[in-house]
């Protein structure tokens, strides 16, 4: 991995730790952030995007979970610091925009205490500056009525308020790194698409890199630069954005790209791809897709394919790629 990344991740592994055994919810996953680039995370609920960001915030608990692997960001390894050393870390150089506001904001504190109180987590300001700030931040994320807003609760604010006051609350220390966890999942297509306006103006304005984590491939063709497939706790294809979806290799992100609605397409019915993802307590043996996959060789069903470059900067999880 080059030098200039800010975040590196190597052979991470997350499992859990269970009354039925060992859960592994993240296998061997690696891949690079660069500084100001937004990558995308995509799969179906179940292949370990959000335990993946959980454990690079060091949010996993401790037991059951454990995290092994290597997580560097700007070059230090932060995988096995003390939850006193993280938290200088969180929030402050990483933020994370948590996937349902409604249940990542308190209900009886007011917007202006919880933001108040998340910055001066991370800074030295007194009272008037934190209040300022706070008012700032609101501002900032196209709050209208910013200072009648520090006095409401979260119940009074709609979906998009509240997903606006949680992005304040991540960006207000400034972050290098904001990881955005199903940013505009149950927001109407107006709302959304104003948060992913205001996501890439904070990218824009401040430089920062942004690890999105979506299940939408309309919001990753329309806001990032690279993308990596996972699946069943693995990555199964990374890429840029172009060849992602002009030249996809694995059939499950075939598949994904497949079954997105498409209004120059006149068919009735639209694809979805057959079967579930596996349970992660009852993995099948040899590629955890296979048996959903239509191209499955024997191969497929008895051993786990390696990741492989298929091209400058492409790489796919697939026997298909090596016939």
């Amino acid at each position: 991995m080059a030098d200039d990344n800010i975040l590196e991740i190597e052979q991470l592994n997350t499992v859990f730790v269970t009354e039925e055994g060992r859960i592994p919810a993240v296998s061997d996953v690696s891949f690079s952030l660069r500084p100001g680039e937004t990558l995308g995370i995509v799969g179906e609920s179940g292949s370990g995007k959000s335990v993946t960001s959980l454990s690079i915030m060091g949010l996993i608990p401790k037991p059951p979970g454990k995290v092994t692997g290597s997580i560097k960001y700007k070059g230090k390894e932060i995988i096995n610091l003390s939850e006193k050393q993280m938290l200088d870390i969180r929030g402050n150089e990483i933020a994370m925009i948590f996937q349902e506001p409604m249940t990542s904001l308190n209900p009886v504190f007011t917007i202006g205490n919880q933001l108040v109180e998340a910055i001066s987590i991370h800074t030295n300001l007194v009272k008037k500056e934190l209040t300022n700030r706070a008012v700032e931040m609101l501002k900032l994320v196209g709050i209208p009525r910013a200072e009648e807003i520090m006095n409401e609760y979260p119940h009074q604010l709609s979906g998009g308020m509240r997903q606006r006051v949680m992005i304040a609350m991540a960006m207000s220390c400034n972050p290098s790194i904001l990881i955005a966890d199903e940013p505009t999942t149950a927001l109407d297509v107006t709302i959304q698409a104003q948060i992913l306006d205001l996501m890439r103006k904070l990218k824009s304005d401040y430089n920062t890199s942004i690890l999105l984590i979506t299940h939408d491939l309309g919001v990753v063709a329309e806001m990032c630069e690279r993308v990596i497939v996972m699946y069943a706790g693995r990555i199964v294809e990374e890429a840029d954005v172009r060849t992602i979806f002009h030249q996809p290799m694995h059939p499950y992100t075939k598949g994904l790209i497949k079954s997105t609605p498409r209004l120059s397409v006149g068919e009735k019915k639209l694809y979805s791809i057959p079967g579930n993802v596996p349970s992660l307590k009852n993995m099948p043996k040899g590629c955890s897709f296979a048996p959903r996959c239509d191209s499955a060789l024997a191969t497929c069903h008895e051993e786990i394919p390696d990741l492989v470059s298929v091209g400058p900067g492409h790489k796919s999880r697939c026997w298909l790629n090596k016939q």
